[in-house]
């Protein structure tokens, strides 16, 4: 800032004359400061008729405004994916550190509560030559749901939040469901929450879907279960 754009910043106030002088004597005021342009109002006068160049002007407004909006929404997108990336991190070395099945489980259970602020999670494992043939109500409920290796976060049906979430399925407001394969196993890892708007449809599944690899791959390099 110029010795006198300070001068003009430590006054109180100034008269329009003042500032008319002001401008004058410093022709490039507004090309220094750019951002001053976006907040005044210029007319143009063409007979009491709105003039383009006003409209122009207020297109361009409307459109900065818009375009400070996304990238505000742009920000936060990347902030919550930031945070998200080191969740799974932490919980990548967990899964690590993990030798058996139940380690796992209590591991998986441990850091989807504390990291993603979740009240249930529950992995159930199918044998995979039988999925479609058995007679286990579990398999029933959700082959169609494995089969198609995708997470989702649709709502569930009261059977099926019965099956997952036992005594606390009455409180579970939504769920994100995400396919697991393993040594000969599929499965279904459910992370339910009392929030009704914690898990939705319209979210999207791409981290869902890292964390179903992650625990995919964890399954397969520990010990068959008996």
């Amino acid at each position: 800032m110029s010795s006198a754009d300070k001068n003009l910043a430590h006054q109180s106030s100034m008269s329009e004359s003042e500032i008319v002088d002001y401008l004058i004597a410093n022709p490039d005021f507004l090309f220094r400061h750019p951002d001053v342009i976006g907040s005044l109002t210029i007319p143009h006068e063409t007979g009491g008729a709105v003039s383009l160049v006003e409209r122009q002007v207020q297109s361009l407004r409307e459109q900065v405004a818009q375009y400070r909006q996304q990238l505000e929404n742009l920000i936060l997108v990347a902030r919550e994916n930031d945070d998200l990336n080191k969740r799974l991190h932490v919980l990548t070395l967990t899964l690590i550190n993990v030798s058996d099945f139940d380690d796992m489980v209590s591991g998986l259970q441990d850091e989807l509560r504390n990291l993603f602020h979740c009240d249930a999670v529950q992995l159930k494992l199918f044998d995979e030559a039988a999925l479609e043939k058995s007679n286990e109500l579990g398999a029933k409920l959700f082959a169609d749901f494995i089969n198609l290796q995708q997470p989702s976060c649709a709502s569930l049906t009261e059977a099926q939040l019965d099956f997952l979430f036992d005594d606390v399925a009455h409180h579970a407001g939504s769920a994100a469901l995400i396919p697991i394969r393993g040594n000969d196993e599929v499965g279904v890892l459910a992370i339910g929450s009392h929030d009704a708007d914690r898990f939705t449809e319209h979210q999207g599944i791409d981290f869902l879907q890292r964390l179903g690899d992650l625990v995919s791959a964890t399954l397969m390099r520990l010990p068959k279960r008996s």
